[in-house]
């Protein structure tokens, strides 16, 4: 039977949050591991490990060997290998294993997009992704557990209800790609890992940056003096690499509207490269964007700095456009929605601001 790695459960403990391709740590991570025995006779290996592997289908272990996450002392094989005795097989993906029990709630989702492979869901602020952590219901993959049927046993070793590939922070909204089945599942991460994903994201940001546009190239690692931050790192020895272009939306001199397109997915990586800057996400308490970072010192505006707050009481960041290629039909599509109510009213709010000092210059 599998070996699991005990550092396979070491999730992040981040805001109801752990690793998956696309917005963290990426890495290859081994789900399942076996030493063939001595007196093992020829076989496929796809045979051998389907009738190694409870509850995961010889179909799964297929697809997965398509996608290139099998692999033989170190090395990917396609489904014909015969396994030899003493090979060590590796089921690698890039996510970690999850074991939570999956309980199936009945709660609203905002489905932008939905056919036999693919889910299209566009997450509020709020609502965590994963449980985990203190967040074991009314997440997410609860809401999605219940809308596909389908469930996961803590002793589960199919890893079903890793269908969704990515995701957002908590307090994040947008757009997340949900797979409905093992080959849009393999295909979709293989995709995240590779950084051949299209995504957009809107922000509020502290400051009126200079260029109106530009491109952040910086590692980015967690912080050792505070496990659930990540910081810039200049040693490229250390942290990760990431790249995050952006362009100026709309400037309103105390806060500027931005676009930020993704070249690689890190943990929290649009918020620690804007805060890297000096231009720290509005409303983002981790990273320095709950602090006055621009204007006066004067009662009369601070009030107006907290009753925006209080208009979006989160970081102002929503994934806008998400693309990928089918995992089916190969063709390349694109899903967009609109900034959430409450980003919009932050907006106006700060339009209506400026337009009125313009006023009374």
């Amino acid at each position: 039977m599998a070996d699991f790695p005990d550092d396979e459960l070491d999730i992040l403990p981040d805001e109801g949050q752990d690793l998956l391709p696309g917005d963290e740590e990426q890495g290859m991570f081994e789900h399942f591991r076996f030493v063939v025995d001595r007196g093992q006779e020829p076989v496929r290996v796809d045979k051998y490990m389907s009738s190694h592997m409870e509850d995961t289908s010889r179909h799964r272990i297929q697809c997965a060997i398509k996608e290139q996450y099998v692999q033989v002392n170190g090395k990917v094989v396609k489904a014909n290998y015969i396994v030899r005795p003493e090979d060590v097989i590796s089921f690698v993906m890039p996510y970690r294993r999850r074991g939570l029990e999956i309980v199936p709630q009945d709660i609203p989702l905002d489905i932008v997009f939905e056919d036999d492979d693919v889910l299209m869901v566009n997450k509020p602020a709020g609502m965590v992704v994963h449980p985990g952590h203190g967040h074991y219901e009314s997440t997410l993959i609860n809401a999605l557990a219940f809308h596909l049927g389908i469930s996961q046993g803590p002793e589960a070793e199919d890893e079903r209800m890793g269908i969704l590939v990515h995701r957002i922070d908590k307090d994040t909204s947008g757009l997340l790609v949900v797979a409905k089945n093992d080959e849009a599942q393999l295909n979709l991460a293989k995709q995240f890992f590779e950084h051949s994903i299209d995504r957009v994201y809107v922000a509020v940001v502290w400051g009126n940056i200079k260029e109106d546009e530009g491109t952040i190239d910086a590692n980015i690692g967690r912080d050792p003096n505070d496990r659930l931050r990540f910081r810039v790192y200049d040693d490229p020895e250390k942290g990760k690499h990431a790249v995050t272009h952006y362009r100026v939306l709309e400037r309103f001199g105390f806060v500027t509207v931005i676009e930020c397109r993704l070249e690689t997915g890190r943990t929290h990586q649009i918020r620690v490269h804007m805060a890297s800057i000096g231009h720290p996400l509005f409303g983002d308490e981790r990273y320095g964007g709950t602090e006055i970072r621009k204007g006066t010192i004067y009662a009369k505006y601070r009030q107006f700095i907290q009753n925006c707050f209080e208009l979006c009481p989160r970081q102002a960041l929503h994934a806008a456009v998400l693309g990928f290629t089918h995992p089916r039909t190969r063709e390349r599509i694109r899903f967009e929605v609109p900034i959430p109510a409450d980003m919009q009213a932050l907006i106006a709010k700060w339009r209506a601001y400026t337009q009125e000092k313009r006023e009374e210059l």
